[in-house]
């Protein structure tokens, strides 16, 4: 069996009065060595036709759509994409086709996709593949053509710029020289695809290593993001890093493929605060000459980024967090107490924090070791967890009910936190009858 296929899907195949084909990502990937847990099924055959056998085999159907031939179904284990062949005409760039023929030639089916990797197909019940445009051949030199001249197939669908970007890092495969140049001729068209989908690529690429185990291979499709032209209109703030300078002392990279190796270097938690981390620096330099300041602004600006991606609320309210901290005590020299403050205000954000800065901190050399910063913070912790140290208000170990003798209900929050910074400054204070007696002191002055 040259495909693991699902039992249930192979019935379906020999019940079916047309060829029924896995088509696309599976059959690449199987060519490849990966496991596919993902079947795209495509045949000359109707929605309606392929709804019907669909169910007749058992499985559940979850929507048919004439108009783009496209049915979805179910067997429990698995969800299956069904699509008629068919050919699909494209206005301006939009990730939608404007109009859709159905059609009986595999060939015509096969063009109408973006790369010849992913114009491969399978015939179930005869256990074969189908090759109509080179793909295989493609697979074995490990690389990627378009379905057509590559000028044409990036023009009718700009999201395709990405997806280029991101499948090659998946699959471990490179662009084709034509394809790369066609790709660049076309990058302005990613402006035409919705934001919402920019951002969802972007968080598919930035986890690539992730789908077949490929050390870095995020990595590589951001060198690719950058090759093409496409980096430049997604994240331009970005982009404008490329051949700006830092200190040789400390850097062995211009600011851009720092950036780009800060996210090489991540966690996969933190990838895209680590890629935006020092996006504030070429503002900086632009109008100053220096880097000073860069995380204020970067913070600013990465908001401005993930506003525009239409980013999740929270998620960009973390990593807008995490690039303003990132230079924090930076060279080790901040006081103990400014610390264990600093500690205290990024409680939430604490176990990311130390992954950007190691992020940083390997991406200045390629140095893989633990970054100093984060030994000192560590320190620190321990020694205030040792103390009893509170880092909110529900580790005081005394409460507002205990206050209400001293102080009027307006002004016993206020009391608190007053309570709760003498503690993080000397975690020994965080004694009931010790925070009692400051209370009463507290009061005192107020009277």
């Amino acid at each position: 069996m040259l495909l693991r296929t699902p039992e249930i899907l192979r019935r379906m195949a020999e019940k079916a009065d047309f060829p029924l084909y896995i088509a696309g990502g599976a059959v690449r990937d199987a060519l490849l060595g990966y496991e596919s847990a993902d079947f795209d099924l495509a045949a000359p055959a109707s929605a309606e036709k392929a709804a019907a056998l669909a169910e007749a085999c058992g499985f559940t159907l979850h929507g048919a759509y004439k108009n783009t031939g496209t049915v979805n179904f179910g067997d429990g284990a698995h969800k299956y994409e069904f699509t008629s062949f068919r050919t699909d005409v494209y206005r301006g760039g939009g990730h939608a086709p404007e109009k859709v023929t159905f059609t009986d030639d595999i060939f015509a089916d096969a063009k109408r996709r973006d790369f010849t990797c992913n114009a491969l197909y399978y015939d179930i019940a005869h256990d074969e593949i189908v090759d109509p445009l080179g793909g295989r051949e493609d697979l074995l030199a490990r690389t990627v053509n378009t379905t057509r001249r590559p000028e044409e197939v990036f023009a009718e669908d700009g999201l395709r710029l990405m997806r280029l970007a991101r499948q090659c890092a998946e699959n471990g495969l490179t662009p084709s020289p034509a394809c790369l140049a066609g790709a660049r001729a076309n990058a302005a068209r990613i402006r035409l695809i919705v934001p919402e989908r920019i951002f969802a690529e972007l968080g598919l690429l930035l986890h690539a290593d992730q789908k077949h185990s490929l050390p870095f291979a995020h990595y590589t499709g951001l060198k690719i993001l950058h090759a093409s032209g496409v980096l430049e209109h997604i994240l331009p703030e970005l982009a404008a890093g490329d051949g700006l300078p830092q200190r040789a002392d400390f850097h062995a990279y211009d600011v851009l493929e720092h950036s780009l190796r800060a996210a090489k270097y991540a966690d996969g938690r933190v990838r895209l605060s680590a890629l935006l981390h020092d996006v504030g620096k070429p503002y900086c330099y632009l109008r100053t000459g220096r880097y000073h300041g860069h995380d204020a602004e970067g913070a600013r600006i990465a908001g401005e980024i993930l506003a525009r991606m239409k980013a999740p609320k929270r998620e960009a309210e973390t990593v807008v967090r995490l690039v303003g901290a990132h230079m924090y005590d930076l060279d080790g020299r901040a006081k103990e107490n400014k610390v264990r403050a600093f500690l205290v205000k990024n409680r939430d954000i604490y176990p990311l924090l130390l992954l950007v800065k190691q992020a940083d901190f390997s991406a200045c050399k390629d140095d893989l070791r633990p970054c100093p910063t984060i030994g000192k913070w560590e320190s620190v912790r321990r020694k205030m967890k040792e103390e009893g140290a509170p880092f909110c208000l529900t580790e005081l170990r005394i409460d507002g009910n205990a206050l209400k003798p001293l102080f009027p209900p307006e002004k016993i929050g206020k009391a608190l936190e007053t309570l709760l910074w003498q503690c993080v400054y000397d975690g020994r204070l965080n004694e009931r009858e010790k925070l009692l007696r400051a209370a009463e002191k507290l009061a005192a002055k107020e009277k």
